[in-house]
């Protein structure tokens, strides 16, 4: 997934910790909003990182939740290094856009699964051991990367003359060396000796346990098939389940302590990161605006808007159905936006549930520290697909699904 809007911002480089089970009762206001939420369950979870201009949401938030899977394994803090995972890919991109003849999707997004696929090929290293910053910048810059990449692969294809070169590879690796560093054979961590591979090892997650679930209609419920967006380069699968259940799985994967990598449309007018907030407002309830049925049926759907997309307080949300999500998803209403993760839920002061999203946006900008709070409408209706530890799934659904 890559995330057009992350590109608008300019986030500074600071860190917050946020790790440890919230109490309950644990309240957060706004000192401009009316929002005031409750925390219900808050998982551990790593320092806010920014990926500042870059698409690669899907490695930060994928690390991220490996690193929260870490910290449920009762294991040490770590710090892991997301360009190791986005220059690994971008290299097996370059193969597979090639082999396909230019006919392939080829950038900087990606997916969920590419996180686990290039920890079971070439392991992990920690952020320390590779940051991918080779230019004098606090945070990611790859706008000229990506273009001169593309440019690169696209050159190898236009010019091949039936046979390409030996090296052309190598070449391309040599431009990803020059971005984003060399990846290391060797290296020392906390006074040992590692690879790619042995630290990978060390870490002990296993990729095979890492599923990823989706739910539209155009697919059989309960089978699994390849996710029909441009960034699914790998053409990886997940698994459909009815709205229903896939909000069952979020639920108790946070019930039980296991965070859930969220891919999702934030191109919407119910999305504020300023406000920190993802709601879902309901045109039809003219509550919403406090205002009277016959004054409110006068407005146009633009003054309807200024009304409900304010973020000052709570307002009534659309009743999402599987329908719903179906046509936003065949009308590119809901786009493959942007890769977050999922660490709790809370509820706001009229009892309706929100589920607590760690962003990769940094903290400017941000009321609530690099997280904001998207209600359960928008989760149902803009959700692309989550990965979840199988173990997170509730049995019934785990029985149906096949999997062990």
């Amino acid at each position: 997934m890559k995330n057009t809007l992350s590109l608008l911002l300019t986030c500074l480089f600071l860190a917050t910790i946020s790790s440890g089970f919230a109490q309950d009762k644990e309240k957060e206001k706004k000192s401009d909003s009316g929002y005031v939420f409750t925390m219900v369950k808050k998982l551990p979870a790593t320092s806010i990182k920014n990926q500042y201009r870059s698409g690669t949401c899907w490695s930060y938030s994928a690390i991220s939740f490996l690193e929260s899977e870490l910290l449920r394994m009762g294991k040490d803090t770590f710090d892991l290094s997301e360009m190791f995972c986005v220059r690994n890919c971008y290299s097996d991109k370059a193969s597979l856009y090639v082999r396909f003849n230019g006919k392939h999707n080829f950038g900087g997004g990606g997916a969920s699964h590419d996180v686990t696929s290039v920890l079971r090929k070439y392991g992990m290293v920690p952020d320390e051991a590779y940051t991918g910053m080779t230019i004098n910048e606090p945070n990611p810059v790859h706008g000229e990367m990506d273009a001169v990449l593309s440019a690169d692969v696209d050159a190898v294809i236009k010019n091949a003359n039936k046979k390409l070169t030996p090296v052309w590879h190598q070449g391309f690796d040599g431009l990803l060396d020059a971005y984003l560093g060399k990846v290391p054979e060797k290296f020392n961590y906390k006074g040992k000796e590692y690879t790619p591979k042995s630290f990978g090892d060390m870490l002990g997650l296993n990729p095979d346990d890492y599923v990823e679930i989706s739910s539209y209609t155009h697919h059989p419920f309960y089978s699994r098939f390849v996710l029909e967006v441009p960034d699914n380069w790998e053409m990886g699968e997940v698994y459909n389940l009815p709205l229903d259940d896939l909000i069952k799985v979020i639920d108790n994967s946070i019930d039980n302590g296991y965070t859930v990598v969220w891919g999702a449309d934030v191109s919407e007018k119910g999305f504020s990161w300023k406000n920190g907030v993802a709601v879902v407002p309901d045109k039809n309830a003219t509550e919403a605006a406090g205002m009277e049925s016959a004054k409110w049926s006068k407005l146009s759907d633009t003054e309807k808007d200024k009304l409900l997309y304010k973020f000052d307080k709570p307002v009534p949300e659309k009743k999402i159905t599987q329908e719903m999500r179906q046509t936003e998803f065949d009308n590119y209403q809901t786009t493959d936006d942007h890769g977050m993760h999922l660490t709790g839920i809370a509820k706001d002061q009229n009892g309706v549930k929100y589920y607590y999203i760690k962003n990769s946006w940094g903290l400017e900008g941000s009321p609530y520290k690099g997280y904001f709070y998207a209600s359960e409408a928008y989760v149902r209706l803009k959700t692309m697909d989550i990965m979840v530890h199988k173990n997170a799934i509730p049995k019934d659904i785990r029985k149906k699904l096949g999997i062990n």
